[in-house]
């Protein structure tokens, strides 16, 4: 004969066995519906919400800080033409930065869709990371460079030391700030602009280095990156002049900072590159939306809003719509007349190169 407490045990067994029976019976019926709801809606949420026409679509945009300005005006009114035009809502995620750490910030896992980054070493890089297929410069109109700007030397008010040239950054008792080359993509722009204000003049290598070599034993410290080279400039008052760039100066006057600056006669073509990095439209499903961004940014249209914050446009038309706005430019060459970036970084900046030597002697 069972006592109470055995009875209680034999009713929980049994209760629970029901309970289980149960969760088991509406958990296999919980699963075939999911499967049966994924078969039904395609499978693959990301490809079927990114493609084109197929939902709302995010495309990642990764650029260098003085972009901003532009692609905030830029960027709804691509929103607005493709919305009209695929019927397709899409939105963007944008990181703007320094040049050189947003390229190594893709090459370590932010997933960009397109770069539009300072210069072209740094496209490159990502592409030598695998993430970017070679010949991106052909994909896009203008060679992919849809901004370009020049070198200026910003002074200090009245220009007491009467700086009008590359050459006058080499005298005596002139202090010139300006970013590590080894370190600053922006840098390497004015170590080109000073060297090549020789070779693209007449002059050859050994005369280049000379008047270089002078130039940089006149700069009293060297900023890891352009945003500290111009803290040093303005927040800590050091130096005669600073190398920047034109659009920089452009853009801190349009922000109520009047810069006194001279744009040398001779200069550089500071030429900014955009590209789409294959290997994330792929993952992501949006090439179509981001190699429509990407040449929509050579439109009249784009090219205006680039013009407003400095950059000088390179389209012919509205090229010549702001042309009062910049001075002319007497000698202006490239990165390519200077041998191209693969030739550019083995010559001056890696380990053991030009401007090594220079730092050394």
């Amino acid at each position: 004969m069972y006592s109470w407490g055995k009875v209680r045990q034999v009713i929980a067994a049994s209760l629970k066995f029901r309970h289980l029976r149960k969760f088991v019976s509406l958990f296999v019926v919980g699963v075939i519906l999911s499967a049966a709801i994924a078969s039904c809606s395609g499978g693959n949420s990301s490809s079927s919400s990114n493609a084109a026409g197929g939902g709302d679509a995010e495309v990642t945009l990764v650029s260098y800080a003085v972009t901003r300005a532009a692609y905030e005006k830029i960027i709804p009114q691509f929103a607005a033409k493709w919305k009209q035009e695929r019927n397709q809502n899409v939105t963007f995620k944008q990181s703007y930065g320094g040049s050189g750490s947003q390229a190594r910030a893709v090459i370590d896992g932010l997933e960009a869709d397109v770069v539009a980054l300072a210069l072209a070493l740094d496209t490159k890089k990502i592409e030598k990371a695998g993430l970017i297929q070679p010949g991106w410069e052909k994909e896009a109109p203008n060679g992919a460079i849809v901004t370009k700007s020049v070198a200026a030397l910003v002074t200090r008010p009245g220009n007491p030391k009467g700086i009008k040239t590359w050459g006058d950054l080499a005298k005596d008792g002139v202090k010139v700030i300006t970013a590590n080359p080894k370190t600053s993509g922006g840098a390497r722009w004015n170590f080109l602009g000073i060297w090549g204000s020789v070779t693209q003049t007449g002059g050859n290598d050994a005369q280049a280095q000379e008047l270089t070599a002078k130039v940089f034993k006149n700069v009293p410290v060297l900023p890891k990156d352009a945003r500290e080279a111009s803290d040093v400039f303005f927040k800590q008052q050091q130096g005669d002049v600073l190398i920047n760039y034109e659009n920089e100066v452009i853009l801190a006057g349009l922000n109520g900072e009047k810069l006194p600056y001279v744009i040398p006669e001779v200069n550089i073509s500071i030429d900014n590159p955009v590209a789409i990095v294959d290997t994330n439209v792929d993952k992501h499903k949006t090439r179509e939306i981001a190699e429509a961004f990407v040449k929509f940014l050579f439109t009249p249209e784009a090219q205006r809003e680039f013009a407003k914050v400095g950059f000088r446009s390179v389209d012919p038309t509205v090229g010549e719509e702001v042309a009062s706005q910049y001075p002319p430019i007497k000698t202006l060459f490239t990165a390519q007349e200077l041998g191209g970036w693969d030739e550019i970084q083995k010559k001056f900046f890696d380990d053991g190169a030009i401007f090594d030597k220079m730092q050394s002697s």
